[in-house]
């Protein structure tokens, strides 16, 4: 499955509409700033206690992409689009820095 495939699937699950309301856009963003704040947690136990429960660590990842693809949708935006115009932009800064 390609981050498109996994995009067009999520949004059925979450009922994504083509116009979303500020409250369903809302609560997406919330999933997603709470995923993150969990992958954060499992980092944070790594640096405490010297070790890393990866299983978990990837569970939040898959949680927080799922957020991610439902709100590309939200916004209209396909997510390996999205994926080109951050890399691009990422290459960007970098030989700008290079360059300095």
């Amino acid at each position: 499955m390609d981050i498109d495939e996994f995009a067009a699937w999520a949004v059925t699950i979450a009922k994504v509409e083509e116009h979303p309301t500020n409250e369903r856009l809302s609560y997406l963003g919330l999933g997603l700033t709470a995923e993150a704040g969990e992958v954060a947690d499992h980092i944070k136990k790594l640096l405490r206690d010297g070790w890393l429960d990866q299983a978990g660590l990837v569970d939040e990842l898959g949680d927080t992409i799922y957020y991610w693809a439902c709100l590309c949708a939200a916004t209209g935006q396909k997510p390996s689009d999205l994926l080109a115009k951050s890399a691009a932009r990422i290459n960007r800064r970098l030989r700008e820095a290079a360059s300095r």
